[in-house]
């Protein structure tokens, strides 16, 4: 039996727990559509920094802060299993080196599809894109809704919950975090 279908077989038997009919027309095939999209949101459990950055670090003599603003982040809370979605924001000073673009976006994913905390996810974005970069500083920014609160226990809608790790001169100089900050708001 392949992993996709003991993955199906858990949703068939949590369904029957539940109370539903797996055999249903609505639900027939919901166990293997459920099991290959957790596999998908879970993805980043076989992938490596290396395997996702692929050697797209180029020299570079630019010394600026190098912003990507607005990543879009969806993940899944380890606590109860439930997404929260909202975006990242990545803020490096590059030492001589800087990093493939679309790599950015990729480590995030790479993070935020593996059951998680915020706070964790921001400090592992970070120290993965210190580690690759080697930058004099990072700065990571996520703002993320979370279903567990929007749609169990207290049900607040409208909260958006805002983490951040600063690295090297983020953390040293506030007029680099300043910088940082004022680009990234709204």
């Amino acid at each position: 039996m392949s992993r996709s279908e003991r993955i199906a077989q858990h949703y068939h038997d949590l369904l029957e727990l539940i109370g539903e009919s797996p055999e249903r027309e609505g639900l027939h095939r919901t166990p293997m559509r459920a099991a290959l999209a957790l596999e998908f949101l879970t993805q980043g459990y076989s992938q490596n920094l290396d395997e996702i950055v692929n050697g797209a670090i180029f020299e570079s003599d630019n010394d600026q802060m190098v912003i990507i603003k607005d990543i879009e982040l969806y993940s899944m809370c380890e606590h109860h299993l439930l997404p929260f979605v909202g975006k990242c924001h990545v803020a490096y000073l590059p030492a001589g080196k800087v990093i493939g673009l679309s790599k950015v976006a990729r480590i995030a994913d790479m993070f935020s599809r593996r059951f998680q905390i915020q706070e964790n996810l921001t400090e592992q974005i970070a120290h993965a894109i210190q580690s690759v970069t080697e930058a004099t500083g990072v700065g990571v920014i996520i703002e993320a809704r979370h279903f567990c609160m929007m749609m169990r226990g207290v049900g607040k809608q409208n909260s958006v919950m805002k983490t951040s790790m600063m690295l090297g001169r983020f953390r040293t100089d506030y007029r680099t975090r300043t910088e940082f900050l004022n680009l990234t708001s709204n």
